[in-house]
């Protein structure tokens, strides 16, 4: 699979099949677009996913996203939503991006999709323009969760929350986030349950602060823990963003490793405590909860 990071990076005389969208965290709405664009792969046909940059915070970062996609398209562009592309009516959009440059013989969009200057471009548009060009297009129905469409803000108001469980349910896999382990304060170590410290994802949107039954990925191999989203208000005074992490049944050394933590169950929101002692009762009854939830 193809990355690219401008559509002008796009050389190729074959016909394409394309997406387009920002594809914030690859739902099961996103999943639908890019399983129609499978079906039109072919020897002749290169199958395209366009994700614009719109310059904000995501439930998804570019490498998650390309391990997500793998294998199911011929190239993946990610490119900023330029002024340029911005500005342009939404006839120049078809002429120049999706027929002249990737060359689309499919396009396939979300039913909401919308493009050009001042969002003129949709759905009605591009199916006007069909029989000129000569593109196929297909629109695709939303997905929908308890009578609600599935879209990247229900996701988030739910992250908010700390509905993880909801969001599993939603994006089609659990929200996770990943790291490399760094040295701390080892004040769960001195308290007698070493813990591990990554960095929260810049541009990423974390989930509520709060203690969460989790999943772990080490070297490859699967565990369950528990961890904290915030700032360790008890410990530090620090505001840096971190996710800390208790695996439980795992005593080797993390430290330089990067790993995956996925949120199950939101247990509780963060908390400062009046004492370490406090602290380490709380975590004790928190691995209590963990344990419980997986068994």
């Amino acid at each position: 699979m193809q990355y690219l990071n401008t559509l002008e990076s796009w050389k190729s005389d074959k016909a394409t099949a394309v997406t387009l969208g920002k594809f914030d965290g690859l739902h099961r709405g996103h999943q639908k677009l890019v399983e129609q664009i499978g079906r039109y792969r072919s020897d002749k046909v290169a199958g395209i996913i366009c994700a614009f940059d719109m310059g904000r915070d995501s439930l998804l970062t570019s490498a998650q996203r390309k391990r997500r996609l793998e294998g199911k398209a011929d190239c993946l562009i990610e490119c900023a939503f330029t002024r340029e592309i911005r500005e342009m009516t939404a006839e120049q959009f078809i002429d120049e991006i999706l027929v002249k440059r990737l060359r689309a013989a499919y396009i396939v969009v979300g039913k909401d999709f919308c493009f050009g200057y001042q969002k003129r471009g949709n759905i009605d548009v591009l199916n006007d323009y069909s029989g000129r060009y000569g593109y196929h297009l297909d629109v695709i129905e939303k997905e929908q969760y308890q009578g609600r469409e599935i879209s990247s803000t229900y996701i988030r108001e739910e992250l908010e929350k700390g509905n993880v469980d909801t969001a599993a349910k939603l994006l089609g896999y659990r929200y996770e986030t990943e790291g490399v382990v760094i040295h701390g304060r080892r004040l769960g170590r001195r308290l007698g349950f070493p813990t591990m410290n990554i960095l929260w994802e810049e541009k990423k949107i974390a989930p509520r602060f709060g203690v969460y039954a989790c999943e772990v990925q080490i070297d490859g191999k699967a565990y369950r823990g528990i961890c904290n989203v915030g700032i360790k208000p008890t410990v530090s005074d620090e505001a840096k963003l971190l996710t800390e992490v208790y695996v439980f049944d795992y005593d080797e050394d993390a430290y330089g490793k990067k790993i995956s933590v996925r949120f199950c169950e939101f247990e509780r929101p963060e908390k400062r405590f009046d004492s370490v002692e406090q602290l380490k009762a709380q975590v004790e009854q928190d691995i209590r909860y963990g344990k419980a939830y997986f068994s």
